[in-house]
């Protein structure tokens, strides 16, 4: 059984005891295979992993509880099982939340944490974060986790990114793509949680200064 899969059946199965085991298999390879989908560059399961990561971090941190942990791994599989790079904006975040709403029930996950993915899963379209939420501000957090990694990291994930929107041309991509950067570090920063400002928002303020300076 490949550890994606494992670590799916953990979460899933700590969220829902009677769940059905064939099931949380099937639902887990579903996902599995969405994820290696040929179109995918950067929003791959490289990047799933390196959310369970920050997630772990941020837990350590006591910035997240267990629990919450569990219910931010089960968002972060379904926050891009649907990705096409040339769907309008928001078109593939609302199919990931249809999806977790279609498929965390076939695995009795209870209506209340379905419906905190889903509003997770929604969230990651313009990262409006419920501030009251320490697992809204840790989620947000883990999901940008990618703009504060080591410096070689960075630069291959922006030309992952370049690689999935190959088919724009380069000076609307240019336009477009500093945009969405700038827009990330907003009037509050880039990271919600003490830990994220802490120890990852000056990496994160580095690496786009130079990716800036590369699109203009």
């Amino acid at each position: 059984m490949p550890a994606l899969i494992r670590w799916w059946t953990q979460d899933v199965t700590a969220l829902s005891p009677r769940a059905d085991p064939l099931e949380v298999a099937a639902t887990g390879g579903d996902l599995l295979e969405r994820w290696t989908e040929p179109q995918r560059r950067y929003h791959s399961t490289r990047h799933l992993v390196e959310m369970f990561w920050a997630l772990e971090d941020l837990t350590d941190a006591g910035e997240l509880s267990d629990t919450d942990a569990t219910l931010g791994r089960v968002a972060a599989w379904l926050h891009d099982a649907v990705y096409e790079p040339s769907a309008d904006v928001g078109a593939n975040e609302s199919a990931s939340a249809e999806l977790a709403e279609t498929l965390l029930p076939r695995v009795r996950v209870d209506r209340g944490s379905v419906a905190t993915v889903v509003e997770l899963v929604r969230m990651t379209v313009d990262h409006a974060v419920r501030h009251d939420s320490a697992l809204h501000r840790a989620f947000h957090d883990a999901d940008l986790w990618i703009l504060a990694a080591p410096e070689q990291r960075f630069d291959e994930y922006c030309g992952q990114v370049r690689e999935e929107y190959a088919a724009v041309p380069d000076e609307l991509f240019r336009v477009a793509r500093s945009r969405i950067l700038r827009d990330l570090v907003g009037a509050e920063g880039i990271y919600l949680t003490e830990y994220g400002r802490t120890h990852w928002d000056g990496q994160a303020r580095d690496n786009l200064d130079r990716e800036l300076a590369r699109l203009s």
